[in-house]
This record gives structure tokens, C-alpha cells and sequence, in this order.
């Protein structure tokens, strides 16, 4: 339980694991969830690491993926599966890369085709509709310019091209036509009744036009050609009979009949594949997402020269250390290996993971805690006080019980049906976030129908349910109203003041519904708000220092506490918890009689800072108010320095000291160490000496120098008898320094 309210212990461990095992237990600690792995190789490139290549693979695994659910867009459902699949082996992803590449392999073919086909479906429509404009164009003899060139002695060798256009590009088509030629061709167009569809851009819908343009000469017809070609019009061969042209249009009419059979083929055989993708694509695609990560971990970790150990190190909660051995002992099964994963504990300065535990209930709440800031290890967790402050402080801005009930409704209904709409697995964020929220709009609801009750506001109306405290009839029978008044004034002002108007008691839970028909409601029900606010603002900020003392006393940072949570205590009590104390002094000391003299809190708060007492318009509170009021100013303004002068100077000087600390170590580390290296000098140059003056041994030069580098002088003396027992004294004392 007091994990709830401070971050979890955590323990730093380094994790062995054979390679072998490696996968399975890291794959077992990922599906635990309480693991946070360090990365042992932060200095060593991405693309150097061990595991790079897996990475890559699961990339691309990742790659297809995405090409096939943007297939399957608005065509095909992905089917869903109610849990989630299990962490597959490294053996099973070459199988899963096996069916996803040929899977792709055969989309692509089908696409292909699909829009070869589709291509060719479109080059036939454009020629059947421009074999049937082309006709309509021989058919019209009404214009004297074409009957002109039928009947000329050039008419014979007059030739025409045809061809389908944008119908955007019609009109600088024409006019080029006609400034290139110099006005040499005759030109028709017509526009296609229907448009059609674009092979390359499934789904556009394109208009074309159809032309036919006639001409004489060769030069002309390259200039034709050359101008189609830039506008990318498409030139389809056209006979001048009508009967060639009749039966091509009736070769073309059974070409797109049988095109059309074969496109609803491939459409088919696309749908079957897409279809028997859907069936596992959710469950391929949480697959790979496990195993990139899994390969991300162990990039993280280092391995031993032996290539046959993984070593890792792991943050922990302490209080779950079992589950984490189980989920190696299951991962060590799993794998088929023998050898037990080893942990050891390592003992670290540094700072470890902050660790809140949540449940489906706190999870939306620790969230918004984690949106302004994530506390510090083992620090109080404020997240359990924010399931009442958060929905409350929002109840009393939203205080209405009928806005309240819907909010209450909607969220009993996504916490009754939570585990049928979890099974849904919605991609839509908006709702995510509206049901990842659910326990919080309902604490929200509740609170909202009870500051509802309290404003007695039910969708801008007001409940009568104990009958109002104010009565209008004594206002008659003491003559302060009567027909005259009624008719004069457009708007009347009870006063309670006068007897029987106000009966004294107040309105058993919330405000009078008398206000609803106030015309001054606003301005009452705005400084009621206002003042509550302050007053539940000030609490909620003393509440949130009260809790940073048990950090002090956690942590035993004592001097925190003289010299942060006194002086900001006093503070904030000296002035806004004084505040505080006026607003509740003045609704209780001051009635219907006197508050016609209530002075202004806010005036005697300004100053209150600026120890003005002379403004006789604004009369004190209470006796010795002056002298309160100065004690506490004075007291809040020494605060100020108290809480942001000493503590620096006392960390500066702390720190000082840890500096000459570190600084006197390194000196007498460095002493020795130079003593030690003068010691070792010394002896080499002793032994040097010694070999030197009693060359008479007539060692070999291979044996004196490794007597030299080694040291073993006693040996090599002991070879003659005749050496003095002064010189083996000698030796000794030099190999001990040695």
C-alpha cells in the first residue's frame, strides 16, 4: 500500500544470460512489463552493434506491413484477435518473412497486371469513342469549308489524325494548332459523354475530348505529331471508310468485353489475397513490433569475448524481484537451455527510474501527474490526491447536476461495457483518449451533480425541494411595498432586514432557488465562486507543502525543512492563509444589520503591503487589526531571504568542502603512487649495480636480463657458493622493495 503513495524501490542488477536463452528471457521480461534495461553501448554506433541486421529485417518485415494495410484501406476489415499473440522464436521469423515477401510479391504482380489491364481498358474506351465521333465528323456535310475540300482537285490528297485529349488542355491545343500550321488544318472536337476512370490514379475520374484534324503534306503531319506529343494527346489509327470503321469499332466492343472479364478476374484473385492477409495482419504486425524490441534490448547489451554470454543491467521494483526470476526461469524453458541466468547486485550512485505502480483505475490520473512532471525517485507520489482534488477543482467550474448526470451517464457506460469495447481495439485517438479516461469522467460526473446540488443548477434552473427561506408577503404587510411601488419599479429589492422576509434559517443544502429569479444573481453567485475558489486554492497549496516535508524527512534532508518548508509555511500562511481568515471572519461576524459598514477584504489586503491604515472608508475588521497585519508582513518579507539566501551559500560551502576533500585524496593518492614508482626506480638501478660488479659470475646475457626484469636476484646469486652472505642480505632487501 505504500507504493500507492511514494515511487517504488529499485534495485540495479547485472543479468548473465547465455546467448542462446538470450532472446526468449529478454522476450519474457518485455511481456512482464517491469524491466528498464540500460544501454551498456551508448558510445558505440547504431549501425555497429550486434544485433543490427535482425533490426534491419524486422524494418523490413515492418515495410511490408505498411504496403499491405495501405491495400487494405477502406476494402478489406483487418480482423482483430481478443489476446495477444504470443512472442515468436527467431526460427518462426524466417518463416513469417518467407510468407510476407511472396505475399507482396504476388499483391504487386496483381496490382500490376490490374493496372496494365486497366490501362488497355482505357486506350480501347478512348478508341471506341473517337471511332464513333470520328464517324459523326464524316457524316456532317453541311459545312462549306469541308465540302469545299471533298469537292477540290486536292480533296483526294487530303489526309486527317485523330486522337483523345484532356479537356483542359483543349484550348491551347487548338491554338497552337493554329499558329504552328498558320492556319493550313481543318479542326474538329467533341467532348467524350463519359468519363473515365485513370489506371494510374485509382478512382479519378478524367474527361477527355475527342479531335480530328485534317491536313496536307507530310511537313504538316510532323508538326501534328510533334504538337501531340508535347501535349500528351494519344494518336489512334482511324480508317477513312466507314465500313473499316464500323468493323474495327465492333473488334473493339468484344476486345473490351473480354478485357472486362478478365479485370473482375484479377480484382478477384487481389481480394482473395488481401483477404487471407487481413485474416493475420494484426497479429503479424504485433509480432514484429516484439521482436524489433526485443533485438533493441539486446543491442543494448554487451557480450563477452567468449561470444557465448549476454550481459545486461536491469532496474527493477524490489518488490517484484520473483516475478522476475520466474520470467528468466520460463525464458531459460522456453529456449531449451540448461544454464540458469546469474544476477548480481550492483551497488551505484546513480539516480535510479521513478516507478509508480497504476492499475486501470489510477492509470488516467498518474498520467496527468506525469503531463506537468515525473517526481523524483522514492519522492511522495501525488497521484492518489489527485482522484479527489482534480475531479473536484473541475466540479466547482463545471458545477451543473445535469450536465453532471450525462457526463455520470457516459462514463458508467464505457466502465460497464469496458472489457467488450477493449476487445474492439479502436485505432480512433479521440475515443482512445475519452476511454482511457473513463473512471476519470466518472469521479468527474459525481462531482459535478455535487456542486450542482450546492449552486442548485440542473441545466440553468433551479430545484425548490425545501421551499425558500425568503418570503415577499411581510414586505407588503409593513407597507415598505404596495400598488404604487409595483407599478413604479420594474425591479424590487427584498430586504431582509425587515421581519418575517428572511426566516433565519438558510436553505438546507445549497443556494436558495430565490436567486435563480435575481436579478443581481450573477454578481452574488460570482463572488460566492470567487471567494470559495481562493479559499479551496490556498488549501490545496499548503496541502501540496505539507507533503514535501515527508520528503524531507524521507530523504532526512534536514536542512530543507529549516530552510525551505518553514519559511515558504510561513509565507504563504502569513498572507494568503490571512486571506483566507478575513474571508471567513467577515461571512461570519457580519449579518443582514451590519453589513451596510462591511469593509472591502480586498481594499484592507493592498494595504495590508502597504501599511496604509488612514483610509477611513474602509473601517478594520477587528481590534489590533494594524498591528496583526504588520506583524505578518514584516514576518512573510524576513521569509523571503530566510528560504532564498542562506540555503545557497550553505550548498555552495558543502560543496566547497567536497571538492578539497576529493582534492587532498588525489594528493595523497598521487604521493604514493610517486613513492612507489621512486621505490621501484631505485631497486632496478641497485640491481643494475649489482650485476655490473660481479660479472665474474659470467652469467649469460639472456639470464641477466631476466633477472633484471624480473627481480629474482636471490636465484641467481644462490648459483655460486662464493658470494658473500653481505651481498645475498643485500639482494634480499632489494627484491622485498621489488
Amino acid at each position: 500500500m505504500a507504493s500507492v503513495f511514494r515511487s517504488e524501490e529499485m534495485s540495479l542488477m547485472q543479468l548473465f544470460l547465455q546467448v542462446e536463452a538470450a532472446y526468449c528471457c529478454v522476450a519474457e521480461l518485455g511481456d512482464l512489463g517491469l524491466v528498464q534495461f540500460r544501454d551498456l553501448n551508448a558510445n558505440v554506433n547504431s549501425f555497429q552493434r550486434k544485433f543490427v541486421n535482425e533490426v534491419r529485417r524486422c524494418e523490413s518485415l515492418e515495410r511490408i506491413l505498411r504496403f499491405l494495410e495501405n491495400e487494405m484501406e477502406d476494402v478489406v476489415e483487418i480482423v482483430k484477435l481478443e489476446t495477444y499473440p504470443e512472442t515468436p522464436l527467431p526460427r518462426e521469423m524466417i518463416d513469417m518473412e518467407t510468407v510476407l515477401e511472396k505475399l507482396e510479391a504476388e499483391l504487386l504482380e496483381a496490382n500490376q497486371n490490374q493496372q496494365t489491364l486497366k490501362q488497355n481498358f482505357l486506350e480501347l474506351m478512348e478508341l471506341k469513342h473517337l471511332l464513333k465521333k470520328t464517324q459523326d465528323f464524316f457524316e456532317v456535310r453541311d459545312l462549306s469549308s469541308h465540302r469545299d475540300l471533298r469537292t477540290t482537285p486536292s480533296a483526294a490528297a487530303a489526309k486527317f489524325t485523330a486522337g483523345v485529349i484532356k479537356r483542359e488542355r483543349m484550348i491551347p491545343f487548338e491554338r497552337l494548332l493554329w499558329r504552328a500550321c498558320r492556319g493550313n488544318i481543318y479542326l474538329r472536337y467533341t467532348e467524350m459523354d463519359t468519363p473515365l476512370e485513370d489506371p494510374v490514379t485509382v478512382g479519378t475520374q478524367v474527361k477527355k475530348n475527342v479531335f480530328i484534324i485534317f491536313y496536307q503534306g507530310e511537313q504538316l503531319k510532323q508538326k501534328i505529331k510533334k504538337i501531340c506529343d508535347g501535349f500528351r494527346a494519344t494518336v489512334y489509327p482511324c480508317p477513312e471508310s466507314a465500313t473499316e470503321r464500323r468493323e474495327m469499332l465492333d473488334g473493339v466492343n468484344t476486345r473490351i468485353e473480354d478485357l472486362n472479364t478478365v479485370i473482375t478476374q484479377t480484382e478477384s484473385h487481389r481480394q482473395r489475397l488481401l483477404h487471407e492477409a487481413a485474416a493475420n495482419m494484426w497479429s503479424w504486425e504485433i509480432k514484429v513490433k516484439k521482436i524489433k524490441a526485443i533485438y533493441h534490448i539486446l543491442n543494448c547489451c554487451n557480450i563477452d569475448v567468449t561470444q557465448q554470454c549476454v550481459i545486461a543491467e536491469i532496474w527493477f521494483p524490489v518488490a517484484d524481484a520473483g516475478r522476475i526470476k520466474r520470467a528468466l526461469h520460463q525464458g531459460m524453458e522456453r529456449s531449451g537451455s540448461t544454464i540458469t541466468p546469474i544476477l548480481t547486485t550492483i551497488h551505484t550512485r546513480m539516480a535510479p527510474p521513478t516507478f509508480n505502480r497504476t492499475n486501470k483505475f489510477t492509470a488516467g490520473f498518474q498520467n496527468i501527474v506525469d503531463a506537468y512532471g515525473v517526481g523524483n525517485y522514492r519522492e511522495m507520489n501525488p497521484a492518489p490526491y489527485t482522484i479527489i482534488t482534480f475531479p473536484f477543482l473541475f466540479a466547482v467550474m463545471f458545477g451543473d447536476c445535469g450536465h453532471g448526470a450525462v457526463m455520470l451517464g457516459f462514463a458508467l457506460w464505457m466502465v460497464i461495457n469496458e472489457e467488450s469495447l477493449l476487445a474492439q481495439k479502436s485505432t480512433n485517438e479521440i475515443w482512445n483518449t475519452f476511454f482511457s479516461g473513463r473512471y476519470l469522467i466518472l469521479l468527474m460526473g459525481i462531482f459535478s451533480m455535487y456542486t450542482g446540488f450546492i449552486y442548485n443548477d440542473c441545466f440553468s434552473k433551479s430545484f425548490n425541494i425545501f421551499g425558500s427561506s425568503w418570503h415577499i408577503i411581510p414586505m407588503f404587510k409593513n407597507n415598505t411595498w404596495n400598488k404604487e411601488v409595483l407599478l413604479d419599479n420594474t425591479v424590487l429589492q427584498l430586504d431582509p432586514a425587515v421581519p418575517g422576509v428572511y426566516s433565519g434559517n438558510p436553505y438546507p443544502f445549497g443556494i436558495d432557488p430565490i436567486w435563480n429569479i435575481a436579478s443581481n444573481k450573477l454578481t452574488f453567485l460570482n463572488s460566492y465562486k470567487m471567494k470559495m475558489s481562493v479559499v479551496i486554492g490556498i488549501v490545496h497549496m499548503i496541502f501540496g507543502v505539507i507533503l514535501s516535508l515527508f520528503n524531507h524527512i524521507y530523504f532526512k534532508k534536514y536542512i530543507n525543512i529549516i530552510l525551505q518548508f518553514i519559511p515558504e509555511m510561513i509565507f504563504i500562511i502569513c498572507l494568503f492563509g490571512y486571506l483566507v481568515f478575513m474571508i471567513i471572519f467577515k461571512w461570519c461576524h457580519f449579518d443582514v444589520h451590519s453589513s451596510q459598514s462591511a469593509p472591502s477584504i480586498l481594499i484592507h489586503f493592498i494595504n495590508m503591503f502597504l501599511f496604509n491604515y488612514s483610509d477611513a472608508s474602509n473601517a478594520p475588521l477587528y481590534l489590533h487589526q494594524k498591528e496583526v497585519q504588520s506583524f505578518l508582513v514584516i514576518f512573510a518579507l524576513i521569509a523571503v531571504p530566510w528560504m532564498l539566501l542562506i540555503k545557497p551559500f550553505i550548498l555552495r560551502a558543502n560543496h566547497q568542502k567536497a571538492q578539497r576533500m576529493v582534492r587532498d585524496v588525489g594528493h595523497a593518492r598521487g604521493f604514493r603512487v610517486a613513492k612507489a614508482k621512486l621505490r621501484h626506480q631505485t631497486s632496478r638501478s641497485v640491481c643494475s649495480e649489482l650485476i655490473l660488479l660481479y660479472s665474474d659470475l659470467r652469467l649469460s646475457p639472456e639470464i641477466s636480463n631476466s633477472v633484471l626484469e624480473n627481480g629474482h636476484l636471490t636465484e641467481c646469486f644462490y648459483w655460486k657458493k662464493e658470494i658473500p652472505v653481505a651481498l645475498c642480505d643485500l639482494s634480499n632487501s632489494v627484491t622485498s622493495d621489488l
